[in-house]
């Protein structure tokens, strides 16, 4: 079978749930390869998320140090968070997780970047915004889950960075959000309007939770 490269569109002739949770699902897709040979890919469905690089006046973001038992231990991250239903508007949503995680409000907002973190697996899209213009405000009772044992901490840009390219920074969304500050700040690309289009904004577990 001559098949010409980068054409091919990969349909799925069916699928399986394996496993639906509370914020993920897993799903066996049975897709046709160039070739015409149907191969099973495991996708993880994910309902999508937010993450914030707040910027004060000093040029320090506000950082979380947060347990995340997967890889159980401690990890330096941005204030972020899933949004909580189909259709949620990204911009409040971040703004609800930088009040409710670092307790801060912000003026100025913009879209940094997007990052699909795992795509050979999972669907899973992050809008990291930019927030400036910042302001303290009281944070809510975060409860006694992870949330409650959060670490606060302002950082200066330049020492982000570094910790990033020194590996005491791994959360692949809060690095890609720290160099892209940077490369902002340093006049190499600009920022988006906060409704700016998202086109990998996951959909398809967010519309298992409408049923």
């Amino acid at each position: 079978m001559s098949v010409t490269p980068g054409e091919h569109d990969f349909p799925v002739e069916s699928s399986d749930d394996v496993h639906v949770g509370r914020v993920m699902a897993l799903r066996a897709d049975h897709v046709v390869m160039p070739g015409g040979r149907v191969a099973t890919r495991e996708i993880v469905e994910h309902a999508g998320a937010v993450a914030i690089a707040a910027l004060d006046d000093a040029d320090r973001l506000m950082m979380i140090f947060q347990y995340r038992h997967a890889v159980r231990r401690r990890l330096w991250e941005l204030p972020a968070g899933l949004l909580d239903h189909a259709g949620e508007d990204p911009a409040e949503a971040a703004a609800r997780e930088l009040r409710e995680e670092a307790g801060l409000e912000a003026t100025d907002w913009s879209v940094l970047l997007d990052v699909v973190p795992s795509p050979g697996f999972s669907d899973e899209s992050v809008r990291a915004f930019l927030a400036r213009g910042l302001t303290e405000v009281r944070r809510p009772d975060l409860g006694d889950d992870e949330e409650a044992d959060l670490e606060l901490r302002w950082i200066p840009l330049a020492e982000a960075v570094a910790m990033a390219l020194s590996g005491e920074i791994v959360n692949a969304v809060t690095v890609a959000a720290v160099l892209a500050v940077q490369a902002v700040a340093d006049g190499h690309g600009g920022t988006r309007k906060p409704d700016a289009d998202w086109p990998d904004r996951p959909t398809r577990f967010a519309a298992r939770q409408e049923r």
